[in-house]
């Protein structure tokens, strides 16, 4: 049997004891029975996704890929951490010490790798501009795949990645993880089970955008470790420079949805987990009070608001002027939850023994673990493609309403806008740079 027909086949029961921060030579799976996973962008989150899935027992990291060979982020040259490639080639093996004849496939185009028949399952942790169209060239080559949020760049791309997940049957997790998280659980199954009556509003809080220059901005040559144009991929090739580049690259919409798109893909995604709206959206958007930062090295608001309508009366408001989080408010009392605590109008609620009631979400306690446990249940993964999608819509909707200046009527069953033919197609568009590193996008 081929491994990717015995991993279908043999089930979530094959996996060994799982335990975190088990070395990989302790009581390691059968070959057999390990996922062979390749892993695309070495930078900060992507390093720290590797050495988690390298933890797992039934993981065997077979390849990595990078555009560049070593940076140190956005700190000086040879200070902190190192970054790339060749860095996750040492980390890697340093980690399988004690395997004999270990050797990781390094690779600096994703094609490459995708296209390497021994991989089950492919880890994306790239700028969002590669989201898709890496995406869709590991679904094309019969992976499984983990992809950071925003699931997309753009919303067109989005629909494109939904189709491909629905038409090939790809495991597909978004990198949502604060929904294999314990407080986020808890607070999602207390609304459920009506304990604050009837949701009217919810306020979404998260971070402002950039307030100054992230760095410097001296226009300049990229590092020969880096292989710029490939960065740059299908997004416009901005002069290159610190301020846009490693961590600060989101500021802008060339390569990234500043921190609104950043942080949607978390507090949003809590937000419609908790109303069951998974497969839904608002009926009404509008930006309003957008501000930006004298430059033109960025192009996303530093303060903003999105406000949605739904369906049923319930309105939601996103901004960074909310506490980070989110907050439902019904006619009983209001729940707040955010990474540090969980805070309620009512202290039963919060009490460990609280039995929330029978309406549950899907629960993982491990968003690596929900992944790997799907690859081989071939079950839906807890963040599968369009929950990740439909997360973060309403950010999509709001750059919209920023960028006709008007409120933006959604229809969330048909994902149009209705009554706007030129903001839909605006909206459906994918755009690309004439490129040769797009190998499954049709743009």
């Amino acid at each position: 049997m081929k491994r990717r027909t015995f991993l279908q086949a043999a089930g979530v029961g094959m996996v060994a004891p799982f335990c975190i921060g088990r070395a990989y030579g302790q009581d390691r799976v059968a070959p057999s029975n390990r996922i062979n996973m390749g892993f695309v962008g070495l930078g900060g989150l992507g390093f720290h996704r590797l050495m988690g899935f390298a933890r797992e027992a039934d993981v065997h990291v077979a390849a990595i890929c990078d555009v560049s060979r070593l940076h140190y982020r956005d700190n000086e040259w040879g200070t902190g951490q190192p970054f790339g490639r060749e860095a996750a080639r040492q980390a890697l093996e340093s980690h399988y010490s004690d395997v004999d004849g270990y050797a990781v496939e390094v690779y600096s185009d994703y094609r490459e790798l995708c296209a390497n028949p021994e991989i089950d399952a492919v880890m994306i942790a790239t700028p969002d501009h590669w989201h898709a169209a890496i995406t869709l060239e590991a679904i094309r080559q019969g992976k499984d795949v983990y992809c950071e949020k925003p699931v997309t760049h753009l919303f067109g791309e989005g629909l494109r990645v939904i189709d491909a997940v629905r038409k090939t049957g790809a495991v597909f997790q978004t990198g949502s993880q604060q929904r294999s998280s314990d407080e986020f659980r808890r607070a999602a199954n207390i609304v459920r089970n009506g304990h604050l009556g009837p949701i009217s509003s919810i306020e979404v809080g998260l971070q402002a955008g950039y307030s100054k220059l992230m760095g410097d901005a001296t226009e300049q040559e990229p590092p020969e470790t880096l292989d710029y144009d490939f960065w740059c991929g299908p997004s416009q090739r901005l002069p290159y420079m610190r301020a846009r580049h490693h961590r600060w690259w989101r500021a802008h919409t060339a390569y990234g949805g500043g921190n609104i798109m950043d942080w949607i893909g978390h507090h949003n995604d809590i937000a419609h987990w908790a109303m069951d709206w998974d497969s839904s959206g608002p009926t009404r958007v509008e930006a309003t009070g957008w501000t930006y930062l004298d430059t033109d090295i960025y192009d996303t608001p530093e303060h903003y608001e999105i406000q949605c309508a739904y369906a049923g009366g319930v309105t939601t408001s996103i901004s960074d002027r909310h506490a980070q989080g989110v907050k439902w408010i019904g006619p009983d009392g209001w729940l707040y939850v955010d990474r540090r605590k969980l805070e309620a109008s009512d202290d039963r609620w919060l009490a460990p023994e609280f039995d929330p009631g029978p309406e549950r979400v899907y629960e993982s306690r491990s968003h690596i673990r929900n992944f790997l446990d799907c690859c081989k249940s071939r079950e839906a993964c807890v963040a599968p493609a369009e929950t990740g999608h439909r997360s973060i819509t309403p950010g999509h909707l709001g750059f919209l309403s920023q960028a006709i200046g008007s409120p933006v009527h959604w229809d969330p069953s048909t994902q149009t806008v209705k009554d706007n033919a030129d903001a839909d197609s605006r909206l459906r568009a994918v755009h690309y740079r004439d490129t040769p590193y797009i190998a499954a996008v049709d743009a």
